[in-house]
């Protein structure tokens, strides 16, 4: 049987060209030539999994020297008896050729490739910022004249950003506001910032803020008339707990 060329497979297992007719028909019945592109294109998943990753840095040279070494395979001995071929011998010859070749060269590529994912992993593990450490949360509900589908989630992290996601809040006029209010103590609060058109938001809780005492979390509903006070029409509220 006639294999495909190996150049042709590789291409094939690049998805570079389109199997012709009598490639399909092959594949469809030579298990060896099957096996070689399936394992050509198993390397290739695994490049295209860092294709993405600029500025690649340098595999170490010992890893050169496997792939170099894997390549090469064992030296033959220096002097051989010359040995009869039949036609047949002749015919597979160039199959077991490239079979010598073929599995060295797939395992090198794999290596390279696991290599330098692995050096990228560990790059970004090392480089990576520190995990969010959140010190406080809490779930907005809707008050009483407000559409019961109106909510939102506030969380509060360690670095003092306060990040907030509401939805389904009543249209307005003016603009919604997000305060810290004192429970134990009407009329006192804090006023934290104004919430844009999207749904999510981050703002600053201002520095010396006690949370302990300011822990309710407050959206009003604004209108521009230049009063920096609260406005006395609270849309959503929540209790910050730790």
């Amino acid at each position: 049987m006639q294999h495909l060329d190996p150049d042709r497979l590789v291409l094939l297992a690049l998805s570079e060209e389109l199997e012709e007719l009598t490639e399909l028909d092959h594949l469809e019945h030579c298990a060896a030539c099957r096996q070689e592109m399936q394992s050509l294109r198993e390397v290739a998943e695994i490049g295209s999994q860092v294709r993405e990753v600029r500025e690649l840095p340098a595999p170490p040279e010992h890893l050169w020297q496997a792939i170099e070494a894997g390549i090469a395979g064992p030296r033959e001995p220096a002097a051989a008896p010359v040995p009869v071929i039949t036609l047949a011998e002749h015919r597979d010859a160039p199959r077991r050729s490239r079979r010598r070749w073929v599995a060295p060269l797939i395992a090198a590529a794999a290596a390279a490739v696991l290599a330098v994912a692995g050096t990228i992993g560990l790059d970004r593990f090392l480089d990576r910022a520190p995990a969010e450490r959140v010190t406080a949360q809490a779930t907005l509900t809707p008050l009483p004249a407000v559409p019961p589908g109106a909510g939102g989630d506030v969380r509060v992290l360690a670095d003092g950003e306060l990040r907030i996601d509401v939805r389904n809040l009543p249209l307005t006029s003016g603009f919604h506001e997000v305060w810290l209010l004192d429970p134990d103590t009407p009329g006192k609060m804090v006023a934290v910032g104004n919430l844009p058109a999207t749904a999510e938001a981050v703002l600053e809780v201002p520095p010396g803020t006690d949370l302990n005492r300011y822990r309710v979390v407050d959206v009003s509903d604004e209108p521009h008339d230049g009063d920096a006070t609260h406005s006395g029409k609270s849309l959503l509220r929540g209790t910050l707990t730790r």
